[in-house]
């Protein structure tokens, strides 16, 4: 199936390599997130996909398409930026109106079509309003709107819900999954949030200093990680180093029953905290204190000092064992719970 394909893409400011040798293929229909931390290279991608930046090397190419040397305005591509980078001065209809009337549509269409899109993301009637009047959420949907009035190619969306508070983001993130489901619209949107690109994502793409670090679907890179680094950065998780003994392997704090790793080689390996069992008393493999309990509604971590290792357990609140701050206990790590990374990975 056709979609976005990225082949050896890098971007270079000066000495700088903001991008350095991406390749990615996004099948048409699919909705992906880039996801990363501040200066990772995410937006410089998406701008190169947008016709925003000129990559130094390498092809951007849309459905067979090479995109390189077509200019920004003839990709026919929507974006939301960050900002929305609306205007103030005009009204909503008139917002959402200017990328038809800049291709020269009759009134009459540009009209229906503004209707259609306010009705699209949920805000019928409000054309004539002023821009200042709106929520963030609704100006939210405007930026959308607009951003969906040619029928784009390619809807692109750079950390388009960053401003707005933890519930709204939310609750936005299911309305723009929802309408790129209705739509079968390719989109590709950069975040730093994890929980926003595990929500609304069909795959993930961890990027770190410029590269790919990994791609998959969100479950899959949640339980597989590819290296530490995406492991660490994708949810929580107990990064730990074993070396394999007889019948296991071992940290500072104790064993890992049955995880299989050559005797006397040391590895690094990932686990996450709802895999970790807790239970009063130092009978378990691994013994630990607790150092801190954070209750979190849904769950409640529980911080434990394990030796030289820190490691984070989360449990329900009716599972969750009778222990405080200080208490002695016992720390159970399934092995099948393990992700084992290669040595140059460690």
């Amino acid at each position: 199936m056709a979609g976005l394909a990225l082949t050896d893409v890098s971007k270079r400011f000066g000495s700088v390599s903001a991008v350095d040798g991406v390749s990615l293929t996004v099948p048409e229909g699919t909705f992906v997130c880039l996801l990363g931390p501040s200066g990772c290279g995410k937006t410089t991608l998406m701008r190169m996909i947008a016709g925003l930046e000129d990559p130094t090397s390498g092809e951007i190419a849309l459905n067979g398409e090479r995109l390189n040397d077509i200019p920004a305005h003839k990709r026919d591509l929507g974006m939301v930026f960050q900002s929305l980078a609306l205007f103030p001065h005009l009204s909503v209809g008139e917002n959402i109106a200017y990328p038809l009337a800049i291709r020269g549509r009759s009134k009459v269409d540009i009209g229906a079509r503004v209707n259609e899109l306010l009705d699209m993301v949920q805000l019928p009637g409000v054309a004539d309003r002023s821009i200042t009047q709106l929520s963030g959420g609704q100006r939210q949907r405007v930026a959308i709107a607009r951003a969906l009035a040619v029928s784009p190619r390619l809807f692109l969306l750079d950390e388009p819900l960053s401003a707005l508070d933890a519930k709204l983001r939310e609750a936005m993130q299911v309305e723009l999954r929802q309408l790129q489901q209705r739509l079968g619209i390719t989109t590709i949107v950069v975040t730093h949030d994890q929980r926003e690109a595990m929500s609304m994502s069909d795959e993930i793409v961890v990027m770190s200093a410029g590269r790919i670090q990994q791609m998959a679907p969100p479950i899959d890179m949640y339980r597989k990680p590819a290296n530490p680094f995406v492991a660490d950065f994708l949810g929580q998780a107990n990064l730990l180093m074993l070396r394999g003994v007889h019948g296991g392997a071992e940290c500072s704090a104790g064993l890992i029953s049955d995880l299989d790793l050559p005797a006397g080689e040391t590895r690094q390996i990932s686990v996450r905290p709802e895999d970790v069992a807790v239970a009063p008393g130092d009978a378990g493999p691994i013994k630990a204190k607790v150092s801190f309990v954070r209750e979190m509604g849904a769950t409640i971590e529980i911080h434990l000092t394990a030796g030289s290792e820190r490691i984070i357990a989360a449990t329900s609140p009716k599972a969750h064992p009778d222990c405080r701050i200080g208490d002695e206990v016992s720390v159970t790590i399934p092995a099948e719970a393990c992700v084992v990374f290669d040595k140059q990975e460690a």
